[in-house]
Order: C-alpha cells, then sequence, then structure tokens
C-alpha cells in the first residue's frame, strides 16, 4: 500500500549491512544534483510528454488527482528509462528546493550497474526473506504443538489384589455412539449383544475424544492414557513408535491382532519384548474392495486360532494363565466402510452386527478357555466417530463421541435410574434412559484397565480413575483415586522442577493454585480420610487434586507461550516495517530529499543494539534455552537495527503523510481497514466471501470502464457473482455427485471449442502445432472424464479401482506438469492450455460441484487480465500490444515497465482475496475432515495416508496456481515487473 501511494521510483542505495541485495537494479539512467539553475531559458521548450503530464494532470485510474504524492506513472519510455517522476515545483510546496537536474550517468558504473548476473541481488533478497518466514512458519510449532511429555516419574500401582486376571480390549476404530447405541427402523438394535450386555451385566456410557480425532491420537489416549500435541498427527499411521509409557508396556503380556498402522507402533515403543502382533497386509486396506468386514472376521478367526495353539503348545498356555495380561482387538472393518460407503449405509450397518457377533464369540471363547473363573475384563469403545458424510479428524460430536461398554471382572452390574443426569436427547432416541449412563474422558479408560488387572498407571496418563465404573469395597476405590493423584501430581512436580531450574528465580512464576506445600498437606489429608474410613472424601478431595495438578501441567506447558510470541510478533513487525521502509526508499518521491550518500547509521544505535543483543543471549544461555529461542529473539534485534538505521525515510515519510488532505488520508485507511477485515473474516466465515465478490463487482461502476469496455465489465459481474456462489454451498456432508463432474467436463470442451474456434476463423493467432496441443488436451480431459465414469461405477459395485483407470489416471496427472510448457508463451494461449491440464487432474479429484470451481475461477482469471488491461489504457498509458499478444518472455527488458501507482494496491488487494476465495471457496482448512476421501479414489483406494495426503494437497493447490499464473499475466499487460 506504501510503495502504491508513493508511486515515484528511486533506485538509491541498500544500507550498508545489506549490500548486494536490491528490490530491483537501478535504471538506464542516473541522477546528479546540478547547481542551482535561474530557470528555464527564453528559448526553452519542454519535452512533450512533460507539457502533456502538466495538462493532463497526474491522475490515477479513477480519474481523481492525488493529493502529496506523485501515484501516476508516465508512458514515455525516455521517463521509463530515468527510473523517475518529475514534480513541478508547484506540487511540491515551495519550501526553497532546487531544481534537480537529470543527466547521464558518468563512466563509473552506480550500484550493481552492468552486473554480470543483475538478478543476483533479488535472489539474494528473496532467499533472506525466505529464510525470515521459516523462521515464522517454525515458531508456530514451538509455541503451540510442543510435547507436554515429562520424564523421570515414578511408577505408581496399589497394592491392593485387583479384580481382574486379564483384560481384553476391544476397539473399534470409526465406531459413532450413536449407530451402535441406537435402535435401526424396525425397532432392533444393531448390536444385541452389547445391548444385552448394558442391560444386564455391565456399565456403559459415552467416551468424549479430542481433536484431532484420528487414529493414533485415538488410540494413544485410550492405551497410555495421553493426549499426543496436534503436530503428533503429521507422524501419520505406520510405524512410528509411541514415545511413552503405555499399558502395554506395563503388562505382562500383551497379544494384539489387527492393522498394521496401528498395532506395531505400540509393540516397537515398548520395553522389552512382551508385547506381540499379529496383523494383515496393508493391501487388505482397500476402499473400494468387496467387503471391508472381513479386516473384522480375520483378527476373529486370528484369535480363535491363538487360543487352539495354546492348548497345544505348554510355553504359550503358561504365559496366557499368567495374571496382569492384556489383549487388543483392533477392528478396522467399520472404518473402512465408513469411509467408502458413509455411516449411514447398508455395509456400514452391517459391519456393526458382524462386529456385535464376533464380540459375543470371542467372550465364550474366554469363558471356556478359562473356565468361566470370573477374571476377566471386557472393555469395548472406539477410537474415534465419523461424520454422515464418511470422514473424520475435526471436532464435530459424530466425531468426538464415541461408546464405551465394560463387563467381567470388577465392572459394576447396570445401574437402574428414574433421572439422568445429562441434557441432551440422545437417551431418549437410544431407549436407554433407564440405565445409569456414565460418561468419560477418552484418556479416563487408560487407568480404569490398569486398576482392573493390578498394573501401574502409564506414567504420562492423564486420566482420570472413573470409580463409577467399578465394582469393588468403597476402600479399593479410594486407593485407586489416591493413586491415580500421586501419578498425576509426579508429573507436575517434574515439569514443575524442569521449568525452575531454566529459569533465573527472580523470574520464575510458580503456579499459584498449587504451592509447595499444598500438595503434601492434600495428599496427608486425603490419607487421614482413608484412616477414618470417609473413603467419599478422600475420593473427592484426590478429584480435586487431580484437577489442580492438571491445570498446572498445562500452565508449565504454556509458561514460555507469551514469552516467544512477543519475540515473533516483533520480528514479524519489524520484518514487515523494513520491507516497507526498502519500498517508500526505492520506489518513491521521498528519497530525493536525501542526499546521493546515505548517512551510515550512528556508532550510538549501533552498541546499543549490539548490547541489547549480547543480554539477550545472556539471558538464554543461563537459561538453557533450546538454539531456536536464540533465533526466535535476536532476529527481531538485527531487523529493528535495520529498519532504525533508515530512519530518515521513516520521518520524511510521516513528513509526507501530514502534508495529504485529511479526507483523502481518511478515505484511503478506512477502504484499507475495511479490506484487511474482510480477509481476516473470511478465515472464520466463508460467506465474508460473498461480500468481497459483491464489492468487486461494483468496480467498474466507480471508473471508466464501464462506459469504455461494457462487454468485459458485464463479463466481470457475471463471473463475480457465480464465483460467489461456492461459499454458499455446503463444505461438509455433501454427497458425491458424478453428474455435476462430467457437466463440469462438458463445459470444459465447450469453452475450449470456443476458444479455439474463434482464432482459427480469424487465421491470426494459432499454429498448426498449437491447434493440436489444444485438442490433445480436450481428448485428455474426455479421457478423464471416461475414467471418473468408469470407476465409480466400478466402486458401486464393489469391484475395485480397475488397473487400468489407476494407471491412466496418473498419466494424466503426470502430463498436467508437462503439457503446458509445450504451448507457445503468447500469455492467454499458454494460461489457456494450463487451464485444461488443471482441469483434467481436478476432474479425477472431485466428488461433486466443486468441480466447477476451477473453471468458474478461471474465466474470472481471464476477465481481470482485459479489466486491468482496460484500466491501463484509461489511466493515459500507451499499450501497444494487445492482450493477445504479450508474451511470457523471461528477456524482457525492464526499462519497458512503468512504475508503481494506487492501482497496484487493488491488483494486490485482489490478488489476495482470489487467493483466500480458491482456498476456502469449496472447503475449509480449519475442519480437515470437509476434505472427502472420495476424491483419490481414482488414483488409489488402499489406504496410504502420505500418497492420498499428497494428492489432496495438489487439489488444494490448483485453484493457486491459476490465480498466481494470471496475477503474472496482470502484471504483464500492466507493464509493472513482477520482479519488483
Amino acid at each position: 500500500a506504501i510503495a502504491a501511494i508513493l508511486s515515484s521510483q528511486e533506485c538509491g542505495r541498500l544500507p550498508h549491512w545489506l549490500t548486494g541485495l536490491s528490490l530491483n537494479p537501478p535504471l538506464s539512467l542516473s541522477r546528479h544534483r546540478a547547481p542551482p539553475q535561474p530557470g528555464p531559458g527564453p528559448g526553452h521548450v519542454p519535452p512533450p510528454h512533460l507539457e502533456t503530464r502538466r495538462r493532463r494532470g497526474c491522475r490515477g485510474s479513477g480519474g481523481s488527482s492525488s493529493c502529496c504524492f506523485n501515484r501516476c506513472c508516465t508512458s514515455s519510455p525516455a521517463l521509463q528509462a530515468s527510473s523517475w517522476s518529475p514534480i513541478s515545483r508547484e506540487r511540491r510546496g515551495d519550501r526553497g528546493e532546487q531544481p534537480q537536474s537529470w543527466v547521464l550517468p558518468s563512466q563509473k558504473r552506480p550500484l550493481f550497474q552492468d552486473l554480470a548476473d543483475p538478478d543476483e541481488p533479488r535472489m539474494l533478497f528473496f532467499i533472506l526473506g525466505l529464510l525470515v518466514h521459516c523462521v515464522f512458519f517454525a515458531s508456530i510449532f514451538d509455541i503451540y504443538f510442543t510435547s507436554p511429555l515429562v520424564h523421570g516419574m515414578t511408577p505408581q500401582y496399589t497394592s491392593l489384589p485387583p479384580p481382574a486376571r486379564r483384560l481384553v480390549l476391544f476397539v473399534a476404530d470409526g465406531l459413532r455412539a450413536d449407530t451402535i447405541y441406537e435402535l435401526d427402523e424396525n425397532g432392533n438394535s444393531r448390536a444385541p449383544f452389547l445391548r444385552r450386555i448394558i442391560t444386564h451385566e455391565g456399565s456403559w456410557g459415552v467416551s468424549h475424544t479430542r481433536v484431532p480425532t484420528e487414529s493414533r491420537p485415538g488410540h494413544v489416549a485410550l492405551i497410555a492414557g495421553f493426549y499426543e500435541d496436534v503436530s503428533a498427527v503429521a507422524k501419520g499411521w505406520k510405524e512410528n513408535p509411541v514415545e511413552f509409557d503405555s499399558l502395554f508396556n506395563e503388562s505382562k503380556y500383551t497379544w494384539s491382532w489387527g492393522s498394521p498402522d496401528i498395532l506395531p507402533m505400540f509393540a516397537k515403543g515398548a520395553s522389552g519384548d512382551h508385547v506381540f502382533t499379529h496383523t494383515y497386509d496393508s493391501e487388505n486396506e482397500d476402499f473400494g474392495a468387496q467387503d471391508a468386514s472381513k479386516l473384522d472376521t480375520w483378527v476373529f478367526d486370528r484369535v480363535k486360532e491363538f487360543f487352539h495353539a495354546a492348548r497345544n503348545n505348554q510355553s504359550l498356555f503358561s504365559q496366557v494363565n499368567e495374571d496382569k495380561i492384556v489383549f487388543f482387538l483392533h477392528l478396522l472393518g467399520i472404518d473402512t466402510n465408513g469411509h467408502a460407503h458413509r455411516p449411514s449405509s447398508r455395509e456400514y450397518e452391517d459391519n456393526i452386527k458382524i462386529v456385535d457377533e464376533g464380540i459375543k464369540e470371542i467372550v465364550s471363547l474366554f469363558n471356556h478357555f478359562y473356565g468361566n473363573d470370573g477374571k476377566t475384563a471386557f472393555i469395548f469403545t472406539a477410537d474415534h466417530g465419523m461424520t454422515d458424510w464418511g470422514s473424520h479428524g475435526a471436532g464435530h460430536p459424530s466425531e468426538t463421541l464415541t461408546p464405551l461398554v465394560t463387563w467381567g471382572a470388577g465392572i459394576r452390574y447396570p445401574q437402574k435410574v428414574s433421572a439422568q443426569q445429562f441434557d441432551d436427547a440422545f437417551l431418549k432416541e437410544w431407549k436407554l434412559e433407564n440405565w445409569a449412563r456414565q460418561d468419560v474422558n477418552q484418556a479416563d479408560i487408560a487407568p480404569l484397565m490398569a486398576s482392573l488387572i493390578g498394573i501401574p498407571f502409564p506414567l504420562n496418563s492423564v486420566g482420570i480413575l472413573p470409580v463409577n465404573y467399578l465394582n469393588n469395597t468403597d476402600f479399593f476405590k479410594a486407593e485407586s483415586m489416591f493413586t491415580n493423584a500421586v501419578q498425576i501430581l509426579e508429573q507436575f512436580k517434574v515439569k514443575m522442577n524442569q521449568k525452575k531450574e531454566v529459569t533465573l528465580p527472580f523470574l520464575f512464576t510458580p503456579f499459584k493454585l498449587l504451592s509447595e506445600s499444598k500438595p503434601l498437606n492434600i495428599l496427608r489429608k486425603a490419607r487421614s480420610y482413608i484412616k477414618q474410613k470417609k473413603y467419599d472424601d478422600a475420593v473427592s478431595l484426590c478429584k480435586e487434586l487431580i484437577h489442580l495438578a492438571l491445570k498446572g501441567l498445562s500452565y508449565y506447558h504454556t509458561y514460555d507461550r507469551f514469552f516467544l510470541g512477543i519475540s515473533v510478533v516483533l520480528g514479524f513487525v519489524g520484518w514487515t516495517s523494513y520491507v516497507s521502509v526498502l519500498i517508500i526508499k526505492f520506489h518513491s518521491n521521498l528519497s530525493r530529499h536525501f542526499s546521493k550518500e546515505m548517512k551510515k547509521p550512528s556508532h550510538l544505535l549501533s552498541c546499543i543494539f549490539i548490547a541489547i543483543g549480547i543480554s539477550v543471549v545472556f539471558f538464554l544461555l543461563i537459561q538453557s534455552c533450546p538454539w531456536t529461542y536464540y533465533i526466535y529473539c535476536l532476529l527481531p534485534v538485527l531487523i529493528w537495527y535495520a529498519v532504525l538505521t533508515e530512519v530518515q525515510v521513516i520521518q520524511d515519510f510521516v513528513t509526507s503523510l501530514l502534508t495529504c488532505p485529511l479526507s483523502h488520508f481518511v478515505g484511503y485507511l478506512l477502504l484499507f481497514t475495511l479490506g484487511i477485515e474482510v480477509l481476516v473474516l473470511s478465515f472464520f466465515y466463508r460467506y465474508m466471501l460473498i461480500a468481497g465478490l459483491t464489492a468487486f463487482v461494483g468496480w467498474p461502476f466507480f471508473t471508466e470502464l464501464w462506459t469504455r469496455a461494457k462487454s468485459t465489465s458485464l463479463s466481470w459481474i457475471f463471473f463475480a457473482v457465480l464465483l460467489a456462489v461456492f461459499p454458499l454451498m455446503p463444505v461438509m456432508g455433501r454427497k458425491p455427485d458424478i453428474f455435476i463432474v462430467m457437466g463440469a467436463g462438458l463445459l470444459v470442451l465447450l469453452l475450449s471449442l470456443f476458444v479455439i474456434a474463434s482464432p482459427v476463423k480469424r487465421k491470426d493467432s494459432f499454429v498448426s502445432g498449437e491447434l493440436l496441443l489444444h485438442l490433445l488436451q480436450m481428448l485428455i480431459i474426455v479421457l478423464s472424464m471416461c475414467v471418473v465414469y468408469s470407476t465409480h461405477n466400478s466402486l458401486l459395485k464393489k469391484q475395485g479401482l480397475p488397473l487400468l483407470n489407476q494407471i491412466i489416471s496418473w498419466t494424466i496427472l503426470a502430463s498436467s506438469f508437462i503439457m503446458p510448457l509445450l504451448s507457445r508463451p503468447v500469455l492467454l494461449q499458454r494460461l489457456f492450455s494450463i487451464l485444461l491440464s488443471s482441469m483434467a487432474t481436478y476432474l479425477l479429484l472431485s466428488t461433486g460441484y466443486e468441480a466447477l470451481f476451477p473453471l468458474v475461477l478461471s474465466c474470472l482469471m481471464f476477465v481481470w487480465i482485459h479489466m486491468e488491461h482496460e484500466t491501463l489504457q484509461q489511466s493515459g498509458f500507451s499499450c501497444k500490444q494487445k492482450v493477445n499478444s504479450i508474451q511470457f518472455a523471461y528477456g524482457t527488458d525492464i526499462t519497458q515497465f512503468r512504475q508503481l501507482c494506487l492501482d497496484d494496491i487493488r491488483r494486490a488487494f485482489f490478488l489476495v482475496f482470489f487467493l483466500m476465495t480458491a482456498f476456502f471457496g469449496t472447503g475449509n482448512i480449519a475442519s480437515i475432515n470437509s476434505f472427502d476421501l472420495a476424491s483419490v479414489y481414482r488414483f488409489v483406494t488402499v489406504f496410504s495416508p502420505f500418497v492420498m495426503g499428497a494428492l489432496m494437497m495438489w487439489k488444494i493447490l490448483i485453484p493457486f496456481v491459476l490465480v498466481m499464473c494470471a496475477f503474472e499475466a496482470v502484471q504483464l499487460t500492466t507493464q509493472l515487473s513482477s520482479k519488483r
């Protein structure tokens, strides 16, 4: 914005500390201050272009004159070469300034003039900016996504005899609570065995998960009682071992059956070799397979074979008869069917019945194998739920509410109630309002399982033991809760001591709710209650201590967040300020008031910042801070030093602002603020994109575009309104519609025929090779449509992804990167080739209305290019080339480009807004489950998180590519080098 308001360009010298970096190289003329002249002589005739500018005045695209800044750009080649815009003495104000004369440069080479590689300064500055922004990006993970893990605690367990010798854990991956609890349309339960458990044998409730609702975080919370930081989801679903204690690690033996994506992470993370895994091949996780429930039947069959083998294997028989052992059955079929067919599908519901029947058989098997000894505890739950459209990852109730059914040794029997403590309507829908419901957090299940079989609570567990699930004495419940409190308090103490050791005593601020003596006093009081047999009071007191300890853990985990946040904000604001200062210095007329040789920064300023830097290093060093802290804290020091060395530029800028008419300044400020607010609000409310696009509709009416280019203006209005429809469409929950995808392909073909037919008819633009290329790209689009249709039918018939379709899809994807490079570098033809190649891939990645989005966006981009070309002509610039003849040329002489003007603010805003529209137009990254997994089924159906993620990322980036290519075209059509 500053660069556009201060539009006169000046090529001066960079600060001495950044010698060699420049936003753009100086041009072919340079200026020298000449001795004062009394004025033009009698025979002096001003150059024609200067006289023309005096008559026309300095006008922008809207036709209004500027305030104190020269915001207009000259079309004269001489002026363009000289890199300056004349400002009359009258417009400057009579401040006693002497006029400047502009002469050809002397033999002395100016800065960066005639360098062997003129792009080197720009490249160095680009690298510097990239590194700075990489630091800002990395800071996000150090501030918000750090692991709260602590080490060095002592294992805690209850010395009382446990009620169970063994535990069986069933985890139905992707199972929603409502789907299994509610009755079907005939009034029957989808899981009759588990329904009977709820009403006759055990306890039940809802397990509340946390975001991200993915498999790894869910299983970690269940088995380790610990919520990994959000960034842990990036570790994927493969064999990355957990880096902390778990229920499996504390057990004597653990046998597990299920997915190769889940089981190995706990086996490899365990100490010793007492965790055994049995997994099927990853190729079996095929979303296009005929029957995904076979993944669950495989697990049940392998468990049966295992116990059959144990009868004939003495060593194995003795192991399975030990106490403190765990059997883990991971059931992935429900999740796979949910992704492939949606949770409301018959396949999903039938899979629940298969799981219910399989659990019934396994329970019977255990009872028979162990002679009905009553020492087996059973836990049935899920790692996460699933949305109606078959995805998960965010925080919708359908994803965070999972079932929890417990029965067997140590589990409380069903309790009838007359009134429930929950206000939701689920109980009536489920017909379970007469049975006590006990809700828990997902991490609470880990201490429950540990308490049942008498093993130490996982060291990093933050779960609170749900004593209402236990069928034991009050003494056992109080002792177990006391142990739970000590275990969590141990983490708090370790975390506090770690932070205290690396913080200066006078700067350390302890957690006020838990002073050093308060935890010990509470524990003593709780122990006293237990001795006095006041078990309920002891349990309540321990729960209170646990809640305080958890708050303290969160406090120390985020202890440095404010400090790091301030450092990063200072660095970000400083970098923005520095770039703004450079733009003012080299792209405005303000630096004309300075001498040719800029003053070097004062020694006092240098000494001050050196002292600040040394103090920062010393402060971080004595606190043993990570090396990244040095970068975050020293970067603002360096950047702000660079800013303050240009204090003359800042002072002159402020002085110039004061000369600007107040009405103009306030108007620009309000417009700028409103635009920024729309961009910010669009992050949270997609419909704000509609407000922005509606405002764009009025652009031609506030300029002369409506009268001079009415057809182009009407096209602009039409496509802007059409694009505004997409933010109104549902982000999530949309059903696949193959006919819309096919319709989008037909529209692309019709547009292609129209684009090709017109120039071919005139015989003025297309050569035969170009025509053949576009026809080939149209053929590829037809091929994409065929693949979409064929794959859709194949998946409906549960025949999987045809190999030929898969090969064609990957070939089309690869060709989309090559085909545009074969087209001529003529602006519109190259853009059209990019559109065709992108659409061929986008159709393969589409499932519904989003297939139309890139087409409408591209049409608006093409109109935008023509609109900007018209705007430049109306501003008084000579545009010798038509849009159809402009080329993407790398060797274009920079002296042919104009300077900045106020219209460039609008163009920059349009770019950012269109990028936002490209990003949020059909989805929302804030909700990870808005991206349908079915989008990648034409490329891969076997579960492969990294390949699938890369394909989805490319789908998101395609609209970005279209917008950026269009903006580069706008830069060329408006005679402004993008290298600036």
